[in-house]
């Protein structure tokens, strides 16, 4: 009845790729220069997981919301093989997912900590990367 390009036809996941591109492009758009070498990638669930979820202590590179994590930057490095491997921003879109309260609040939560993970990976402040940052709290 409609056509597979439109949304409607969209999986999750797709849908969900989607919107993370659409969180990035603006990041892109003024860091560009700095961001030729970072990746953007999405996992169903992260593969990493706190070793004590209660008194979890996350590095710079992970995003959390308490024992789960929401994202995780993988630096550059040489992979099993020996060939060089990207930095990658890794979004865990289930986490994401369920804390959100609807689509608005998933598009700025993803946004969010795009804009720490890019903070991360350039070595300067949230705030630097957008002035606007807002939603996430200093727990991560």
């Amino acid at each position: 009845m409609f056509p597979h390009e439109l949304p409607v036809w969209k999986s999750r996941a797709e849908k969900f790729d989607l919107l993370v591109l659409t969180a990035f492009a603006p990041i892109d758009a003024r860091w560009h220069k700095r961001l030729t070498k970072l990746d953007i990638a999405v996992d169903e669930v992260p593969k990493i997981r706190a070793r004590d979820p209660d008194t979890v202590n996350w590095p710079d590179e992970v995003v959390a919301d308490g024992p789960v994590p929401l994202s995780r930057l993988v630096p550059a490095g040489i992979d099993r093989r020996g060939a060089a491997t990207r930095a990658r921003i890794v979004l865990f879109r289930r986490p994401l997912e369920l804390r959100a309260k609807d689509p608005e609040d998933l598009a700025d939560l993803v946004h969010d900590v795009l804009v720490h993970q890019v903070a991360t990976y350039l070595g300067i402040e949230p705030e630097v990367v957008d002035p606007e940052l807002g939603g996430l709290d200093d727990e991560e």
